[in-house]
């Protein structure tokens, strides 16, 4: 199977942001108004989530080339035994044996490994790109007078269904770009970030 390591919704680790924002404050007499946002959604929408997608996705590249690479030849190895059975000596059968069990380990070593760097690279991107959206998110809603704003991406949220008039994802997205611009512009492609999915593991390499 051919391994693959995408970056998409950068957001699916996040964790560190509110599943809501309360407003104490809010103006005295006007009617305080109730909002929603997607915070994954958000965070993996803005310039600089788009930009770090892709940044994400060129440097872990080589690394999910290399667990491609090891994959083929463990399968190659499991093939050559397969053929082999009435045609090798049971000399070569175990020594290819040995040499698939100890590529499969390396290859699940080293899956493991590329796996657990980028959650640290994604959730380090997403506490960044976070902190500064809590900021752009606590001056709106005071600024237009919201009492709550609850974050429908959270699985503590109790939102169960939203009008489109009550969600200021977008909006939000729009004042992040504006107070925070990226240098050189957003990656053309849409889409957002994505967590980098664990490359399928290999079938066994046969004992002789």
């Amino acid at each position: 199977m051919k391994i693959r390591l995408a970056v998409s919704a950068l957001a699916a680790v996040m964790t560190m942001a509110p599943s809501v924002w309360a407003q104490a404050g809010a103006a005295a007499g006007a009617p305080a108004k109730v909002g929603v946002i997607n915070v994954q959604a958000a965070i993996a929408s803005t310039a600089e989530g788009k930009q770090a997608a892709a940044e994400l996705q060129s440097q872990f590249a080589p690394r999910a080339t290399e667990l491609q690479n090891m994959q083929k030849q463990i399968e190659d190895l499991q093939t050559r035994l397969r053929t082999g059975q009435t045609t090798l000596s049971d000399e070569e059968k175990a020594r290819l044996s040995r040499e698939g069990d100890q590529l499969s380990r390396s290859y699940h070593r080293k899956q493991q490994e590329a796996q657990d760097d980028s959650n640290d690279a994604q959730q380090e991107v997403v506490n960044r790109i976070g902190q500064k959206m809590i900021t752009v998110l606590d001056k709106y809603s005071r600024d237009n007078n919201y009492a709550v704003i609850l974050d429908t991406s959270s699985q503590q949220t109790p939102v169960v269904v939203a009008s489109p008039q009550v969600d200021v994802t977008q909006e939000i997205i729009r004042l992040y770009d504006q107070q925070y611009p990226v240098k050189g512009g957003a990656p053309s492609s849409a889409g957002g970030a994505a967590r980098p999915a664990a490359p399928k593991a290999p079938a066994t390499t046969p004992k002789p």
